[in-house]
């Protein structure tokens, strides 16, 4: 999830340009207030390998305190065990380059603006990118990335997930736009970009003219698909059947299916739909998802298709995992709404053991939920894949303090919702069977060496805190509680849960779980908040949320919180990539951003011989230098020696 900015003031005074998609949602739908507040302390964390069990204390502070006992008596063996991890570590750092440890390099592969095509001009300093080639380049923002191999080609899907304003729309005074065609601009810059890419002597570049070339925006036609197609709750005028959208919408993480397929998710959709009608009345289910009358960048007053007045139910075509064929620049992106509508960040991918595909997914917001959604059919490679992720069910996590679990089915019979609502408005029905609140539950990543998964839960700085004498919830009026899954109060820094499968299979309803990492800044506290025990003051970071898994079983950690560098934050620099050992808990420092950009989405080359890495909302002057406009990157990391790095 991004730190995106909002080019608006309010007559409150209140700026805007500098609220987090996650404050943005806050001042246009308040949280509920609720009246009753039964705080649980944390009763249970179960750390296999590094941490004990605990018992109920009678306040979050001593429970804190406890807690950090655990975590910095246990596990000395696990931090003294032979590493897997192949670098020197990096330091922090806090200018406006890139940093990666002693024998390696970096390059850029693409840059915002950047031609797909040999007749496109690259972008212009001063000016931005025109309409004319907004939707021939390389978009802003880059996240999730996956690269597939297409016969004797290597192709990168890649997200974008949003835009700033101001720097697409230079001469407008905080990138409003004020017409259609600045419009178009924006919508143009965001969604996905699909390209070949191929090394040389000069380094990895985009493949200029390749027919897998192509961008896919927010008015791309596609299908909707699974038991929300032809539902009324998605019908509009444009399109009375419910089955054909336009666009795809902040594309955040992404997932591959094993047919060679690319998935990108659909996350704080809601930003884009407003109306400048006072008098509509916004319908019970927008609230939930945050859906307001004031917009991130007023489409709603130059394209009718944004205003809710007009089209009520166009926002409930967003929010969906959508299924794109990179083989072919001619096909038809799909929305899978078998897997849900909410904000969804990633989808992780794995075959069960009796061959149904299972689909792990977050929805990053705070107090939401972890989702898995689990085939009826069976895969076949090079059977017939097209309904796979239409037919099947969907459940919701619900963690036990235990360290145990179980997957809720989201059905009729469970939840008292048809099928069709149950896939629109995911959220409510998670609700009603009793899901666990998460700490914004951001990418899944599933180890490939082993029956394991991992879900970053980046933070949550309601978590059992109040407001005004008032306990704070989610959008859906469920107190943040502490639990032993979410332990901490206010919680800054954020943790990696894992967990287990019942019987070694994905597909079971049954689960084990305990906490790979909590962090935290061991150089300003002594308690929880310093993190687990295998932080230290030269691992230690912020807002876990990017994660993957290379070939080898390690674990890829990219992170997008707080760079101030003071106070709760102080030593922690610029955001980071960082890799994490499974077996041991051993975490290390691999690579450090530029000043004011988020670390996200990566994949690797065919050969494993490079790592890429994406580098969002970079302040000036990355990487072009004085004077120019900062811009999303992708970069290409390889060995000095050529050697496998993933």
């Amino acid at each position: 999830m991004s730190q995106n900015e909002i080019s608006k003031t309010d007559e409150t005074g209140i700026d805007k340009s500098q609220l987090s998609w996650d404050a943005w949602d806050e001042l246009q739908t308040p949280p509920p207030a609720e009246t009753e507040f039964d705080r649980v302390v944390a009763r249970a964390v179960s750390r296999r390998g590094f941490l004990g069990s605990m018992v109920a204390f009678g306040s979050a502070a001593a429970a804190l305190g406890t807690l950090g006992n655990l975590m910095s008596s246990t596990s000395a063996e696990a931090q003294q065990a032979a590493s897997r991890i192949p670098f020197k570590p990096v330091p922090i750092s806090t200018d406006h380059t890139i940093h990666v440890p002693e024998g390696y390099g970096w390059k850029p592969l693409a840059k915002w603006g950047q031609p797909l095509f040999s007749n496109v001009s690259d972008l212009d300093p001063a000016n931005g990118v025109s309409l004319e080639n907004s939707d021939k380049v390389f978009g802003e923002n880059t996240d999730g990335m996956e690269l597939f191999v297409v016969g004797d080609h290597q192709v990168i899907a890649i997200n974008h997930e949003y835009v700033n304003p101001d720097i697409n729309l230079p001469h407008r005074e905080k990138g409003n736009p004020q017409n259609i065609d600045e419009v178009r601009i924006l919508q143009n810059m965001q969604g996905v970009t699909v390209m070949e890419v191929a090394e040389g002597a000069d380094g990895w570049q985009i493949v200029l003219d390749s027919p897998f070339n192509r961008r896919i925006h927010h008015n791309t036609p596609m299908k909707i698909t699974g038991p929300a197609a032809g539902s009324d709750l998605i019908k509009t005028a444009a399109d009375p059947n419910g089955t054909d959208c336009l666009g795809t919408f902040n594309n955040c993480g992404a997932g591959r299916t094993p047919w060679g397929t690319y998935l990108t998710c659909e996350e704080n959709f809601n930003g884009y739909f407003g109306t400048t009608d006072a008098a509509f009345k916004m319908p019970d289910d927008y609230k939930r998802y945050g859906i307001a009358a004031e917009t991130r960048y007023a489409y709603e007053k130059f394209d009718e298709r944004f205003d809710v007045a007009k089209n009520p139910n166009e926002p409930r075509r967003a929010g969906y995992v959508v299924e794109i064929d990179p083989s072919n620049a001619k096909s038809v992106p799909v929305k899978r709404s078998a897997l849900g509508r909410i904000k969804h960040e990633n989808a992780a991918v794995v075959v069960a053991r009796d061959g149904r595909v299972v689909v792990y997914m977050g929805d990053d917001e705070r107090g939401e939920f972890l989702y898995k959604f689990v085939s009826n059919g069976i895969y076949v490679p090079g059977g017939e894949t097209s309904g796979l992720l239409d037919d099947g069910t969907l459940y919701v996590a619900k963690f036990s303090d235990e360290g145990t679990g179980e997957w809720l089915a989201l059905t009729p019979e469970t939840t008292g919702m048809k099928m069709d609502e149950i896939c629109v408005f995911t959220r409510q029905a998670a609700s009603k069977v009793g899901a666990t609140t998460m700490d914004r539950p951001e990418w899944v990543a599933i180890n490939p060496v082993a029956i394991e998964a991992y879900c970053a839960l980046t933070n949550n700085s309601y978590r059992g805190v109040s407001k005004d004498g008032k306990p704070r919830t989610n959008a859906g009026g469920e107190v943040l509680a502490l639990n032993a899954v979410n332990p901490r109060e206010k919680n800054e820094y954020g943790q990696i849960v894992r967990w287990y499968p019942e019987n070694a299979d994905h597909a079971d309803s049954k689960f084990k779980w305990d906490l790979f990492v909590m962090a935290g800044n061991p150089t300003v506290h002594k308690d929880g908040y310093a993190g687990s025990s295998n932080i230290n003051e030269g691992n230690m970071f912020n807002s876990p949320d990017g994660m993957m898994f290379d070939s080898t079983g390690l674990l890829w950690i990219q992170t997008d919180g707080e760079e101030t560098n003071e106070g709760n934050f102080a030593g922690q620099g610029n955001n980071q990539m960082l890799a994490g050992d499974p077996a041991t808990g051993r975490i290390e420092r691999f690579l450090t951003a530029p000043k004011g950009a988020e670390v996200t989405g990566q994949t690797w080359s065919a050969d494993k011989r490079t790592h890429f890495v994406g580098i969002q909302h970079p302040d000036a002057p990355f990487p072009d230098g004085e004077g120019k406009l900062p811009r999303s990157t992708v970069i290409a990391v390889k060995r000095n020696d050529n050697a496998m790095i993933g």
